[in-house]
């Protein structure tokens, strides 16, 4: 599962609030619980555009790890192909060179927790059943977050990793991955910087350091938030890119 394969439902955008966070931020702030942000991805075949927005509400903001989430129903932005198939239905032959255009569309399920340390070339998300039952980690390989005012933006890498509440874990999209390069989004050499990435994420995994040994799983969100609504102009360009605590890893 991709950042862009998760299921998703249409529906329309829910009101909520932003702007305090977003003013923290310009300011140089962290961002505070509660907050709303954008958590953005790149299209692959274009850096220059935006293909999957989603709004999340601020749980925490520390030099050492953000994590944020998205609640049931979120109005959201994925990528769908040209007359509207969703790219998993899609034979993977064809999956990444058809056409595309982005979407409106609602998240589909249980919320989800996103942490991401800085400088991490992956995010660890958190998936829940219904009723809170916990299902599993994901370990969405990425480009390192840059922060902006209004949230921050990456890049899917298309591997990923999934660990289960035994500490087992595996291998996820490593058919994606493959095909990605055949398709020249991602050269040899940026091929072997993620799967090298993989490897670091997994010595984590093994070793059973945080974020997985720090008891998320049993976190709750604040009743009291509401569901952030998606902006007219999700897709803008960042205003500036904060540097006092970025999530960029400088890369020599």
């Amino acid at each position: 599962m991709t950042a862009d394969m998760v299921d998703t439902t249409e529906g329309e955008a829910a009101g909520g609030r932003g702007a305090a966070g977003a003013k923290r931020a310009a300011d140089g702030a962290r961002w505070a619980p509660g907050d709303h942000v954008l958590w953005r991805y790149r299209d692959n075949a274009d850096a220059g555009r935006f293909h999957i927005c989603r709004p999340m509400t601020v749980v925490q903001d520390t030099d050492e790890l953000l994590a944020v989430w998205m609640a049931p129903g979120t109005a959201c932005i994925k990528p769908v192909l040209a007359d509207g198939t969703p790219v998993h239905r899609e034979p993977l032959s064809t999956r990444y060179t058809k056409p595309r255009r982005t979407a409106r569309d609602h998240w589909f399920g249980t919320g989800v927790l996103k942490l991401a340390r800085p400088g991490d070339p992956w995010s660890v998300w958190l998936f829940w059943e219904r009723g809170w039952q916990f299902k599993n980690w994901y370990v969405n390989l990425e480009e390192p977050r840059r922060r902006w005012a209004g949230g921050i933006d990456s890049e899917d890498h298309f591997l990923d990793i999934c660990v289960f509440p035994d500490r087992h874990w595996e291998w996820r999209d490593e058919d994606e991955f493959a095909q990605a390069q055949r398709d020249g989004l991602m050269t040899a050499a940026q091929a072997a910087e993620v799967r090298s990435a993989g490897r670091a994420a997994i010595a984590q995994i093994s070793a059973w350091r945080a974020p997985y040994a720090d008891g998320w799983e049993d976190w709750r969100p604040d009743p009291a938030w509401g569901v952030p609504r998606l902006p007219a102009d999700w897709d803008r360009a960042p205003e500036r890119l904060r540097s006092r605590g970025s999530e960029v890893k400088r890369r020599e």
